[in-house]
C-alpha cells in the first residue's frame, strides 16, 4: 500500500533532497502509521509484527533504520520509556503539545493533554529567555491492570 496525502509526498521530497530513496519498506512503515492514526504508540517489534502480518518482507533491522530516520525527518515522534524501550507515533502538528502516562510495568502508553502543563513550560520559556518549541511531559505510573496484579502478588496464596 503506498503511504496517502502530503505525508507521503513529504517523505518523498525530504528523501529525495537528502540524496536517498523512497524505498518500499520505508513507505511500508509510514503507511502503516497512517492507517493506524495519531495516538498510536508502537514499538519497532510491533512495527515489524504488524509489517510480516501484513506480508511486507522487511527485516527488524530495517524497520529500526526506517523508524530512526523518518523520527529524524519529524514525521514520527520517538517516545522514550523510562526502561529503555521506546515507542513511536505519527507527528501532528495539530496533536503537538501531548503529554504521555506510561506504565512503569507493561509498557501501555496513553495520551493526555494538559493546559497547566503548556502553560508552565511557556513560564518556564519565557523566564528564561528561551523560545518554547513543544512541551511534552512524560509520567511514569503503574496501570489499573499491572496495579491489581500487584496487589494479587502481594496477597499471596490464600
Amino acid at each position: 500500500m503506498v503511504a496517502s496525502g502530503s505525508a507521503g509526498e513529504g517523505l518523498r521530497n525530504s528523501l529525495h533532497h537528502r540524496g536517498q530513496r523512497l524505498t518500499p519498506q520505508r513507505h511500508r512503515v509510514l503507511d502503516l502509521f497512517e492507517r493506524t492514526g495519531e495516538g498510536t504508540h508502537l514499538s519497532a517489534e510491533q512495527v515489524h509484527q504488524r509489517l510480516l502480518r501484513d506480508r511486507a518482507r522487511v527485516s527488524l533491522a530495517t524497520v529500526y533504520r526506517t523508524l530512526r530516520l523518518l523520527s529524524s525527518m519529524g514525521l514520527l515522534l520517538e517516545l522514550e520509556l523510562p526502561e529503555g524501550g521506546r515507542r513511536f507515533e505519527l507527528a501532528s502538528d495539530a496533536h503537538r503539545d501531548h503529554h504521555h502516562l506510561v506504565c512503569i510495568r507493561c509498557g501501555r502508553t496513553e495520551e493526555f493533554e494538559n493546559p497547566g502543563v503548556l502553560a508552565a513550560g511557556q513560564a518556564a520559556a519565557d523566564g528564561r529567555g528561551f523560545r518554547l518549541l513543544e512541551c511534552v511531559l512524560n509520567v511514569r505510573a503503574v496501570c489499573p491492570r499491572c496495579a491489581a496484579d500487584e496487589a494479587l502478588e502481594l496477597e499471596g496464596p490464600a
